[in-house]
C-alpha cells in the first residue's frame, strides 16, 4: 500500500508542476516584420519626414480570454510604434526615398488596430487577427489618405502557443507594411 501511496505522491506532484508549467506565459512578444523585399518603386532621391503614432486605447498585442479566470494580454518587447517606423525607414530608404525631418512630404501612419485576440477554452481555442494602418500624406499641396488592413481567424486543438500567436502576427504585420512600400498612389503622390 505504501508503494501505491509514494506512486499518487510522485504522479501528483509531477502533474502539478506539469500544470504550473503550461499556465506560464512570456511576459512580451517580439514583433519583428520579415521585409526582405525587392521593390520595383523607386522614388529618385525625394524627401519625406516620417511619423508613427499608436491610436489604440490599449498597447497589447496579444489578448488571451480564459473561460473562467482573467484574460492574459501580452506587449510587443519594443514599442509597436517604433518598430514600424524603423522598418519603413529602412525600406523606403532602400527605395531611394530620404526620409529626415521637415522633408517636402509629411508621412503619417496611425496604428489604428493590431492585435490578436484569443478565446481560450478547456480543450480548444479561436483567434482573430486584425491589423489596420492608416497612411496620410501631405505633398505641400494635397493630402492622401490610404488604409491597409490585414485580418484572419484560425482555430485548434488544446492551448494557443504563444510562439505561433507570435509568427502569425509578425507575419500579417509584414504583409500590411509591403502594401505600403509597394502602393504606385503613394509613389506617385511623393513630390
Amino acid at each position: 500500500m505504501t508503494y501505491n501511496s509514494s506512486y499518487l505522491q510522485v504522479f501528483g506532484l509531477m502533474l502539478a508542476l506539469t500544470l504550473s508549467g503550461c499556465a506560464s506565459h512570456p511576459s512580451h512578444v517580439i514583433v519583428s516584420p520579415d521585409m526582405t523585399i525587392a521593390s520595383a518603386i523607386y522614388h529618385n532621391n525625394k524627401q519625406a519626414q516620417l511619423d508613427v503614432i499608436d491610436m489604440r486605447t490599449a498597447n497589447h498585442i496579444i489578448q488571451i480570454l480564459h473561460e473562467d479566470d482573467a484574460a492574459t494580454l501580452l506587449s510587443a518587447q519594443e514599442r509597436l510604434e517604433d518598430t514600424i517606423e524603423h522598418s519603413l525607414n529602412q525600406h523606403w530608404k532602400k527605395q531611394g526615398l530620404n526620409i529626415q525631418p521637415n522633408g517636402k512630404n509629411s508621412i503619417s501612419v496611425a496604428i489604428e488596430k493590431s492585435l490578436i485576440s484569443v478565446t481560450q477554452e478547456t480543450f480548444k481555442y479561436q483567434s482573430q487577427t486584425e491589423i489596420v494602418l492608416k497612411v496620410t500624406i501631405n505633398n505641400g499641396e494635397k493630402t492622401l489618405t490610404s488604409t491597409f488592413k490585414n485580418s484572419g481567424d484560425s482555430n485548434g486543438p488544446l492551448k494557443a502557443d504563444i510562439a505561433v500567436l507570435e509568427r502569425n502576427f509578425n507575419q500579417r504585420l509584414t504583409s500590411v507594411l509591403q502594401q505600403i512600400l509597394a502602393n504606385k498612389e503613394i509613389s506617385s503622390f511623393l513630390n
